[in-house]
């Protein structure tokens, strides 16, 4: 009798270990997660001694391309994810990898662990930095530095606009303020559309001869904007705009309101950027 009860406590926890493992079986390479979606990562500082709540250790960003990978996750360039908002196929369980601000840290830590992996990436550059790249803390990366990455494998790495100069206030986001003028008082409706468009044209300018895709992307600083900026942005050449908004991206998401998944936290795990992706996947109707 006891050896019965014995028998049957050890099924039951058997059982329960399979149960707990189902989730991580279930997600094996080949297994399709999702389909006809992405989901956009979102990075910032890959540095192994600043500390910040956008900053990521080499080894953190390594584990989590790995642990992705591993999981049956696709890694996908630019270049193919405008397409597929234009109706072009796109891998089952697609991701885009991508950088805000321009830091030299993507070049000198990130960039090879691209490259080794074969893994595409876009960065969103501020071009105003490029006058004095090495000057700021983080220091930048150099217009050099990012012909390099863009023409090694060209459709690799791209490198699209963060705005010109519109990065400087989170307090009074340059993209929806009107900002004071020099005799005291605020611009007008005119000085501000002008600022929005000329500083956006401005971007576009300065990528343009850095690399061999045509400069049509930005991310909006601190990921806000309203109606009028987004419209300003598209009279400025601007064809696609990237949020921070966590959800998915799908073919139906307004092209000036595309979402991304932060990845760049140092509180976020592998395992935790899975389950979050997995939180976000949308039922699309085929």
């Amino acid at each position: 009798m006891n050896r019965t009860k014995l028998l049957i406590r050890t099924l039951i926890f058997f059982v329960a270990g399979i149960a707990l493992l189902m989730p991580v079986l279930g997600v094996s390479k080949g297994k399709t997660m999702y389909a006809e979606q992405v989901a956009v990562l979102m990075y910032h500082h890959i540095y192994n001694e600043d500390e910040s709540s956008g900053t990521i250790t080499t080894d953190l960003f390594e584990e989590q391309l790995v642990y992705l990978r591993e999981r049956g996750y696709t890694f996908i360039s630019l270049q193919q994810f405008l397409a597929f908002m234009e109706g072009a196929a796109v891998p089952d369980n697609a991701v885009l990898v991508t950088f805000d601000d321009g830091y030299e840290s993507v070049y000198a830590n990130a960039y090879p662990i691209l490259t080794r992996m074969g893994i595409p990436a876009a960065n969103f550059i501020i071009t105003n930095k490029h006058d004095n790249p090495r000057e700021h803390t983080p220091t930048f990366m150099t217009p050099d530095e990012i012909r390099t990455m863009t023409t090694a494998k060209p459709g690799i790495i791209s490198a699209q606009c963060h705005t010109e100069g519109m990065h400087d206030n989170p307090d009074a986001p340059f993209m929806v303020t009107r900002l004071p003028t020099p005799d005291g008082g605020k611009e007008t409706e005119e000085q501000y559309r002008q600022r929005i468009v000329s500083d956006t044209r401005a971007c576009i300018q300065r990528l343009t001869p850095l690399g061999p895709e045509k400069v049509n992307t930005l991310a909006y600083p601190y990921g806000v904007y309203d109606k009028i900026s987004s419209e300003l942005l598209r009279e400025a050449g601007i064809e696609y705009a990237f949020t921070i908004v966590p959800e998915m991206a799908t073919r139906s998401v307004n092209k000036m309101q595309i979402p991304r998944i932060n990845a760049g936290s140092p509180h976020i795990s592998p395992e935790v950027l899975h389950q979050t992706i997995r939180r976000r996947i949308e039922t699309v109707i085929r």
